[in-house]
Order: C-alpha cells, then sequence, then structure tokens
C-alpha cells in the first residue's frame, strides 16, 4: 500500500459515513460516490467495471467491507481529471454566441448530458443548483471553478 497510515485512517473514516447500516460495509452501487468523495476521480466506465468485478450479477446490492475497498482505492487512485480547468472553460467557450462568458443553463444541461462522459438529469440538477445564475444563463469560467473545487 502506497497510503500512510494516517492517511487509512482518514479513509476509514468517510468510509464510515457511507455505512448507512452501521455493519461495516456499503453498497458496491455506491463505489463511484464514495471514491470521488475520498478525492479520487474514477470515469463511470472505471466504476462499472469495478462494480461488475464486484457483483457479477449487476444488482450492485452487494456489499464490501473496508479491507476490500482499500485495494480498490489503490487501484484508482493515480486517475487524474482528464483536463484543467482552462481546458474545460475552452470547450465551454464554443457556446457562448455573445462572448460574455456566459451561456444559458439549457445549452449547458445540453452539453452536460450528452457529450463526453454524459450526467444523468439528477446530477446536472445538483450542479446548476449550486450555479450563480443571471437571467437562466451561467457564467462558465465560475461554474467549472466550482465544479473542479468540489
Amino acid at each position: 500500500m502506497s497510503f500512510s497510515s494516517e492517511r487509512i485512517q482518514e479513509f476509514r473514516e468517510a468510509f464510515a459515513l457511507f455505512d448507512k447500516r452501521g455493519d461495516g460495509n456499503i453498497r458496491v452501487g455506491d463505489l463511484g460516490t464514495v471514491l470521488r468523495a475520498l478525492g479520487q476521480n474514477p470515469t463511470e466506465e472505471d466504476v462499472k467495471k469495478i462494480q461488475a468485478e464486484l457483483d457479477p450479477e449487476g444488482n450492485n446490492d452487494k456489499r464490501i467491507n473496508f479491507e476490500e475497498f482499500l485495494p480498490i482505492l489503490e487501484r484508482v487512485k493515480d486517475k487524474k481529471p482528464h483536463g484543467t480547468e482552462a481546458d474545460y472553460v475552452e470547450g465551454l467557450r464554443v457556446f457562448d454566441k455573445d462572448g460574455n462568458g456566459t451561456i444559458s443553463a439549457a445549452e449547458l444541461r445540453h452539453v452536460l448530458t450528452s457529450l463526453g462522459e454524459k450526467l444523468s438529469d439528477d446530477d446536472v440538477d445538483a450542479l446548476l443548483s449550486h450555479a450563480q445564475m443571471d437571467s437562466g444563463n451561467v457564467n462558465y469560467e465560475e461554474f467549472v471553478r466550482m465544479v473542479m473545487s468540489g
């Protein structure tokens, strides 16, 4: 393991927050959420692959304990974001028809649900609920900064 004992203890405490039954286990279906809460950045494809390995039946109700989880965390720890803040801003600038630093919330929703690693409508709703809007428009630089800062 390449994590320090202090870091493992931090992970263990965070893992416990997702242990809804108090039995020392989490649902395989919650794996992506737990990994991301611990500061990791696996793609949805990575998460689905790991879930399929852990729960071949695919119902994601199987539960794993921290000792089973730690090697998974080790496996995804080096996954870096696929782009920088500037990359994402540049990608959204394409949709800024007026050149004023904003795009419509509807357009942003379309981009997030249909391009690249597609988000669900619920995920987009959650992101947009935290975004600063002005007349239905979102400042995409602030939006990217907010998303990347967690």
